[in-house]
């Protein structure tokens, strides 16, 4: 069964307790785990996420809930692809890499820039939702288109020309209630979820992101998946693996990628038996190993490499790691 994040409920329990209901019964009713509603990366059947939606929706007569938890999100939800995805330089560029990287998120949706159905010029649409022949859930389609014409608006810092918002369902909700939300037109019965947008949107630019940042999150989430399993371990190894080179590996720096903060992943490495700063150095040593084993690059480049101020902060490195000397590992190689 495909997975989500259960990231994608942020807001849920807030909207329910507003309307006056019970979160987690709504939530237990739709065979959605009761801890789902209070975490991030808890990975959950989008099934049971989208009953889940539902079955709030008609226990509090608020055919609108999937909008209303959209005005509750924001990009932060979708973990390292919102780290992605504000450092880019241009809508197409994070357009992109969520076309390309939104299954970590959620496996069974997907976002895609096709051709303007009605074929007008400078004119193209954004869909999104579950694959073709599946019927699109009402409430998680609103959740999700809401947070994408949201998710744009912040982005760009304001109106963005969306044309008019194509629905592939009739919506319970009054269709006043969509148009004042999104601004625009509301068209319901439509073949696909779309937001019909001008063609030069993708060029528009994004100022004030860090390029090494999204290179990084992108290797990130290369690595990545909703199958990847609870341990975060194997994720910090993978950013550490990412970082060196680029810059000195911190925690609040990967804590930040994985959507936590630092003490509770220090907690959660505890757990798994380890902590960052071994894991760094676990990291450190197999690049030295490898660039003395392999390269002929001077030694203060090496020590650059893997993150270390000085030759001589290497140099005791290595003696620690293997008992000789740089000089030495590179002569004969590791123990």
């Amino acid at each position: 069964m495909p997975a989500i994040r259960s990231a994608g409920l942020r807001g849920f329990r807030a909207a329910v307790a507003e309307l006056g209901g019970d979160a987690e019964a709504f939530a237990r009713t739709a065979g959605l785990p009761v801890a789902a509603l209070d975490a991030d990366d808890l990975l959950v059947e989008d099934i049971a996420m989208a009953a889940t939606l539902e079955v709030a929706a008609n226990a509090l007569q608020c055919p609108d809930l999937g909008l209303r938890i959209a005005r509750r999100q924001d990009l932060g939800m979708l973990g390292p692809l919102a780290l992605a995805i504000q450092n880019s330089s241009t809508v197409g560029e994070a357009l992109e890499c969520t076309e390309r990287y939104l299954f970590v998120h959620a496996q069974s949706l997907s976002l895609a820039v096709e051709e303007d159905p009605y074929g007008a010029p400078g004119v193209v649409a954004l869909r999104y939702g579950v694959p073709a022949g599946l019927i699109a859930p009402i409430q998680g389609t609103d959740l999700g288109l809401g947070f994408l014409h949201r998710a744009t608006v912040a982005l760009v810092g304001g109106p963005y020309g969306l044309r008019s918002v194509e629905l592939p369902y009739d919506p319970p909700a009054p269709l006043e209630v969509y148009e004042r939300f999104f601004g625009v037109a509301v068209r319901p019965g439509r073949a696909a979820a779309l937001l019909r947008v001008p063609a030069t949107l993708a060029a528009r630019p994004l100022h004030g992101g860090d390029d090494a940042l999204r290179r990084l999150a992108l290797a990130f989430l290369a690595q990545s998946g909703p199958g990847g399993g609870p341990e975060v371990s194997p994720r910090v190894r993978a950013i550490v693996g990412q970082s060196l080179g680029t810059g000195v590996p911190t925690v609040s720096g990967a804590a930040h990628l994985l959507s936590m903060h630092p003490r509770t992943l220090q907690r959660r490495l505890a757990d798994e038996g380890t902590s960052f700063g071994a894991i760094l150095d676990d990291a450190r040593r197999d690049e030295a190993r490898r660039y003395l084993t392999t390269t002929d690059l001077p030694m203060t480049q090496i020590a650059a490499a893997v993150g270390l101020a000085e030759q001589s902060t290497f140099t005791r490195a290595c003696r620690r790691w293997w008992g000789r000397t740089p000089t030495d590992v590179r002569r004969r190689g590791t123990p």
